[in-house]
C-alpha cells in the first residue's frame, strides 16, 4: 500500500485535481522530476498514459479513500477527485519522505490539462534534441496545434520545476 500511500499524498497535498487526463499528466511529470512514482507509462492518445495509475486510483475510490465525482460538462465526462476523512486518516499512518512534493504537485494542479499534457510529452522525448521534440510534439499533437512559443514555455516551466526541487532539497 506504500504506492498508494504516495498517490494519496498527492491528493492531500493538491486538495481537488479535476481530470483523469491532468492526473496522469501530474504523476507521470513529478515522475520525471525524480518524485519516487513507480508506474509504468506509455505513449497514448493524450501523452503519457498509465494503466497501473488508473487502477490504483480506482483501488483508492473502492477503499473509500478518494472521493471520485463525476460531472457532464458539454459532450463529456469530468471526474473531479479529492481525498476523503478515511483517506486522511489511513495516509496519517504513513511518513512519506517527500517534502518537495506538496509544492511541486500544486504549482502542477494549477496548470491547465492542454499544457500539461504538451510538457508530459516534451518530458517523454527527453532524450532526443530540442528540434527532434518539438517535430515530434507537432506531428503527435497536430490536433492541439501547439505553436513554438508554447514549447518553449514548456521547456522553461521543466527547468523552473526543477530548481524550485533543488532550491528546497538544498
Amino acid at each position: 500500500m506504500q504506492e498508494h500511500a504516495k498517490l494519496m499524498k498527492v491528493f492531500s497535498s493538491s486538495g481537488e485535481i479535476i481530470g483523469r487526463k491532468k492526473l496522469q499528466k501530474m504523476i507521470y511529470i513529478a515522475k520525471k522530476m525524480n518524485y519516487p512514482f513507480y508506474e509504468k507509462y506509455n505513449f497514448h492518445f493524450y501523452g503519457p498514459y498509465s494503466e497501473e495509475l488508473t487502477l490504483r486510483v480506482e483501488e483508492l475510490c473502492n477503499l473509500g479513500f478518494l472521493s471520485e465525482t463525476k460531472e457532464k460538462k458539454g459532450g463529456y465526462i469530468q471526474y473531479r477527485y479529492s481525498l476523503t476523512d478515511d483517506g486522511n486518516e489511513f495516509l496519517s499512518h504513513y511518513n512519506l519522505n517527500m517534502p518537495t512534493l506538496p509544492n511541486c504537485v500544486q504549482n502542477l494542479n494549477e496548470q491547465n490539462s492542454r499544457f500539461l499534457e504538451l510538457v508530459s510529452t516534451v518530458l517523454y522525448f527527453g532524450e532526443l534534441d530540442r528540434e527532434e521534440v518539438t517535430e515530434k510534439v507537432f506531428t503527435l499533437k497536430s490536433k492541439q496545434r501547439y505553436t513554438e512559443e508554447e514549447i518553449a514555455e514548456a521547456y522553461h516551466y521543466i527547468e523552473r520545476l526543477k530548481d524550485v526541487r533543488k532550491e528546497i532539497l538544498n
